[in-house]
């Protein structure tokens, strides 16, 4: 990477020239970010993750740009058109844009029409024309080209062919496109309207049947929207420039007078745009627009997919799992500390004969287990099976609904049946649920993050780079946490830095046949683990109640001899300092300080010993569905109910309150206060109060509010009486009333996805 490039990144990113060329030199020898954030702070001047990722990503785009400045100049020397000022010019391109710019002339295409014309002998004439001198007379002039063997028998066909020359110039000038281009990003709108007689089949793109806004100003969700309507071939999607404005900037540019020769390249301004420039410029803001609302729709899941991933876990407990249903029964499983299954049952809940015997059967097991949790998944017949749970009383158990967006894909997944062959896949369902609750991430990093769905318009954006996005995601996320490498699985052990899936299997066949790994040195023991892979990984991976107290500790072992002198110069033994507040304010962190170890590292040592393997995660609080509202028919307006945040988009947040239909609180219903980002309100699986606003039954749709006086300023009055608490309806209902347009169009773009 050179160090033009290094400076480049360090003044748009605002970081320091050094900071960058050490991120990149490490990231070069094979760190990863995790690694690089945590325990590599003196060397990037204490960068987090963001930033890092920044840096990576930036880099990567440069030397893409290298790499395609490199062919385009092979292409141009291997056939003799590269010329000294080419070249500078190709050099010098600070953009991938401006690069395509320079070479448009030159690069390899099919045959036009101003190609047809120069094989015609027709470019002096054109060039003539284009001079523009005020003597010239184009008619005159173009008689000297005819030629009945090239297909030029009259005036008007040399001047057509003359123009197509000229036209092409025009267009594939860089200049040119670079002022069409800024005209593009402040005046074009994109319009989309429906194909005659798509009318029906296209119903659930209705809100774009006539729809136009300014190009860049188009809100992700509904360019990703009216994309998709096209793509299907329902919508006739265009993105334009008022034309007459168009054409004056070309004549603007290149007009030089009134004369005969100047209406020629005028002609050709106006045909170069219809039928070069505009398509062009058309074709690149689709393409800049939908990277736009790609990078955005990655952006939202990629933080939703973190809030979930990070989501409070219970912790070891021994639990008792259902996935609920009405034909096949409720399946059912015992999971002891470490989600192990100890049994597997199924129970039937649609008699009154059939639930009493399923209540007998919970109790008998929930005492035989000695079970401390009940998870019921949300899916079908939850609220039914939570409500049927939270019946026996069970003095000391927590009773929680568990989403159960992708547990029948892991259920189906190679890793499930490796692991319970001979369960049926909805009892590997049960499994998942259960350890759902345990611990959020160690299960959910077992499936396909775009599996979980809480993105938004996520089959329409690049599929790489939204894996991408989302293995930084959950990489981060599981090395924030860190992983027990005696009880991790394989997949969750693929996650932890320098490791991934090879690394991952060896480890856990080496715990099995070896037994648990006793101390972090160990993991050296592990065939094909070397000291980089030891190196990046050992200070996220746990061993508790180890040899050695630190390794249950996020403090890396290369950092071990630091501690040891801390304990030896406060004399005490290494396992009386952990977590020992007293001892460890006498530690003077200067003294320390040497030029391997910096001060960032020996506080962040000072802040684990405080708290060994400290969880970043919040406290598990149980939560719980208001009673008696199990379906979308016992909703009423002005219903007062909690809830559980199950997906954050730019129009708005989407929130499960126990009806198997998630409701809409619209941006405009987040708060007494104006909110510009969803996300800085909520997060996803944040608890919240909410009221409800609307109830369409027909199209299944819910309207929330999390405003103090949400029926403020709307047509419908707030219903009189008590609040809807615990499932109590108001006792005057509103009169029901349409969805505002914009919320409409919010609950279609997410039916739509």
């Amino acid at each position: 990477m050179s160090q033009q490039h290094l400076t480049l990144v360090a003044r748009e990113l605002g970081l320091k020239p050094e900071q960058v060329q050490a991120t990149a030199r490490l990231l070069d020898e094979g760190c990863t970010v995790p690694f690089i954030a945590r325990y590599r702070k003196e060397a990037t001047g204490e960068l987090d993750e963001v930033a890092i990722m920044a840096v990576r990503d930036r880099l990567h785009q440069l030397r893409e740009l290298d790499s395609r400045r490199e062919s385009i100049l092979k292409s141009l020397e291997e056939r003799g058109l590269l010329s000294d000022e080419l070249k500078e010019q190709l050099e010098q391109a600070a953009t991938l844009t401006e690069l395509e710019d320079l070479y448009l002339p030159f690069r390899p295409k099919r045959r036009t029409r101003a190609m047809k014309a120069r094989e015609k002998g027709l470019e002096p004439l054109a060039l003539a024309i284009l001079a523009q001198d005020p003597a010239l007379d184009p008619a005159a002039e173009a008689q000297a080209y005819l030629d009945p063997e090239k297909e030029l028998e009259e005036v008007d066909q040399a001047l057509a062919g003359a123009r197509d020359i000229i036209a092409e110039l025009i267009s594939e000038d860089p200049d040119t496109r670079a002022a069409m281009r800024r005209l593009y990003e402040k005046q074009a709108v994109i319009t989309s309207k429906v194909i005659k007689g798509e009318e029906e089949k296209g119903a659930k793109f209705k809100d774009y049947f006539d729809w136009s806004e300014p190009a860049l100003a188009a809100a992700g969700h509904r360019v990703l929207a009216m994309r998709r309507g096209e793509k299907e071939g329902h919508l006739i999607l265009r993105i334009t420039v008022p034309q007459d404005e168009a054409i004056a900037l070309l004549e603007q540019r290149h007009l030089k007078n009134h004369s005969p020769a100047a209406q020629q390249v005028a002609l050709a301004l106006a045909d170069g745009f219809k039928r070069l420039l505009g398509p062009a410029m058309e074709t690149e803001m689709r393409l800049v627009t939908k990277e736009r609302a790609e990078r955005e729709a990655i952006r939202v899941f990629a933080e939703n997919l973190r809030e979930l991933l990070l989501a409070p876990p219970l912790g070891p407990r021994r639990v008792l799992a259902l996935d609920p249903g009405y034909r096949t029964g409720c399946k059912l499983v015992c999971l002891n500390e470490q989600g192990d299954l100890l049994h597997h049952d199924v129970i039937n809940i649609m008699t009154a004969r059939q639930r009493q015997e399923a209540a007998d059967k919970l109790k008998a097991l929930v005492q035989r287990f000695r079970i401390q949790a009940i998870a019921v998944g949300n899916g079908t017949a939850g609220r039914e099976t939570e409500a049927l749970v939270r019946s026996l009383e069970l003095p000391g158990v927590v009773v929680e609904m568990v989403n159960e967006s992708g547990a029948s894909v892991y259920s189906a997944s190679q890793a499930a049946r490796e692991e319970f062959p001979e369960l049926d896949v909805s009892l590997r369902g049960a499994v998942s649920i259960g350890r759902r609750l345990m611990d959020p991430l160690a299960e959910l990093v077992k499936i396909d993050p775009k599996s979980i769905g809480v993105g938004q318009y996520q089959h329409d954006v690049d599929q790489g780079e939204l894996a991408r996005s989302l293995q930084d995601v959950v990489v981060s996320c599981v090395n924030a946490v860190g992983v027990e490498v005696n009880t991790a699985s394989p997949q969750l052990l693929a996650y932890v830095s320098g490791l991934g899936p090879s690394l991952a299997r060896k480890m856990v066949a080496y715990r099995e046949e070896h037994g648990p790994f006793r101390h972090r040195g160990e993991l050296m023991q592990v065939p094909r683990l070397g000291p980089k892979a030891f190196e990046q990984a050992a200070g996220f991976l746990r061993i508790r109640d180890g040899e050695n107290p630190l390794d249950a500790s996020a403090v890396h072992p290369e950092s071990y001899p630091v501690v040891e002198a801390m304990a030896a110069d406060l004399g005490c033994r290494l396992q009386e300092l952990i977590a020992n507040q007293e001892l460890i304010r006498r530690i003077d962190p200067s003294r320390y300080v040497d030029d391997k170890v910096g001060l960032p590292t020996i506080n962040d040592i000072l802040t684990e010993l405080a708290k060994p393997g400290r969880d970043p995660r919040r406290s598990f609080e149980v939560f719980s569905f208001a009673e008696g509202v199990n379906q979308l028919e016992d909703l009423e307006p002005g219903m007062r109910l909690p809830g559980i945040v199950t997906n954050v988009t730019n129009f708005g947040a989407f929130v499960d309150i126990g009806v198997h239909q998630d409701g809409l609180v619209h941006i405009s219903q987040m708060a007494d206060h104006f909110v510009k980002d969803p996300r800085q309100e909520l997060k996803v699986h944040q608890r919240v109060m909410v009221t409800v606003l609307e109830v369409d039954l027909a199209r299944r749709r819910i309207a929330l509010s999390m405003r103090s006086n949400p029926f403020a300023g709307r047509k419908t009055k707030a219903p009189r009486g008590p609040e809807g608490q615990r499932g109590r309806k108001p006792s005057r209902p509103a009169p029901k009333a349409p969805f505002n347009d914009a919320l409409a169009r919010a609950l279609g773009d997410l039916r739509r996805d």
